[in-house]
């Protein structure tokens, strides 16, 4: 599953770009927080630095891979969405994550999310879209239900012998606007 590699997406308030080296401090600085609970825990920042060094890989690897989200006219990271297909998952997912707590209650997640939804579906050309979620994740479950996913019970499990939730997306309807993609 390989893909033109769009290098950002922009929303109304949001630049969605390749990840770079330059932001390792914030990776460094969620992974290495409680943030990190239902994104596999705290990590050194060794670890974090392999993180970001995996992501940017998987751009070269798919054409395509998780998008750093800053707001418009910054260029701090303020967290990690979009498409993710890494080595031995079953399904294609579209994933979320906001840096800091600051950045919640303000649709920012929301924006980015289905941006990455109608990215996946449109340019990129998938035919389905999971999104992985920890049972007791409650704000990615809202999340997923805002963007219309449904739990698939059926769906399998990306991770043996770790039960999470599997939330499929729906195709956007095509009278939904798609993102301005830049290459």
């Amino acid at each position: 599953m390989t893909a033109p590699a769009f290098r950002s997406l922009s929303t109304e308030r949001l630049v969605l770009r390749h990840p770079r080296p330059e932001d390792a401090p914030a990776y460094i600085g969620f992974f290495g927080s409680a943030r990190t609970r239902y994104a596999g825990g705290i990590k050194t920042p060794d670890e974090a630095w392999n993180i970001l060094v995996f992501d940017h890989g998987l751009w070269q690897m798919r054409g395509f891979g998780r998008f750093v989200a800053t707001r418009k006219g910054s260029d701090r990271a303020i967290g990690l969405f979009g498409p993710y297909y890494p080595f031995g998952r079953p399904e294609p997912e579209i994933g979320w994550v906001l840096f800091d707590a600051t950045d919640e209650g303000q649709g920012l997640a929301t924006e980015a999310a289905r941006a990455c939804v109608a990215h996946a579906f449109g340019p990129l050309g998938w035919d389905s879209a999971v999104s992985y979620i920890a049972p007791e994740n409650a704000g990615s479950i809202r999340l997923a239900d805002r963007l219309g996913a449904r739990l698939d019970e059926d769906a399998p499990q990306p991770k043996p012998g770790v039960h999470t939730l599997v939330y499929r997306h729906p195709r956007p309807a095509k009278a939904v606007a798609t993102p301005q993609v830049q290459a």
